[in-house]
């Protein structure tokens, strides 16, 4: 499995999480990811960090709204989830995941329940949700590239590298 495509049980949360919650202010004092990945969204449930490592986050819609922190997107990839996936999200937020390295996927995923099993392919724009086939837009080639080269500043290193 690349960046583009993986599998992992479901965590699944609400609509409307702005970045405050994803990763609070008070722990952006350090530079330490993680210690940003030790509290993610503690102030929304403070066991849900340990059960992000290897899962595919599911959000409501507006997903990463609030402030335009980078941090959350660089949080929830120290925390080891996998992709982020939910029918709409922060416009900042989206383009910061990108960017750090952590695919975001346009999808409505109907009665989201903890565990299910997702699989994901970025490239060919599907997930399979428990056998069951959702399809989305496909992410652009040079996102893609992105994705797959650990986010934009790797991206441009190895382009500048040519």
């Amino acid at each position: 499995m690349t960046a583009l495509s993986g599998s992992g049980p479901a965590v699944c949360i609400g609509a409307d999480i702005d970045t405050d919650l994803v990763i609070a202010g008070r722990y952006l004092r350090t530079k330490d990811r993680s210690v940003w990945a030790q509290h993610v969204f503690e102030d929304l449930d403070p066991g849900l960090a340990p059960r992000l490592k290897g899962a595919v986050l599911i959000a409501g819609k507006n997903m990463g709204c609030g402030s335009s922190r980078e941090q959350a997107a660089v949080a929830l990839r120290e925390a080891g989830v996998l992709a982020v996936i939910a029918p709409s999200f922060a416009r900042i937020f989206y383009r910061n995941s990108i960017n750090v390295g952590l695919p975001v996927i346009e999808c409505e995923i109907p009665g989201c329940h903890d565990d299910m099993n997702i699989t994901f392919d970025c490239v060919d724009g599907w997930i399979a949700v428990d056998g069951k086939k959702y399809f989305f837009r496909p992410l652009s080639s040079r996102m893609q590239e992105i994705l797959n080269t650990g986010g934009l500043v790797e991206y441009w290193k190895r382009r500048l590298e040519r």
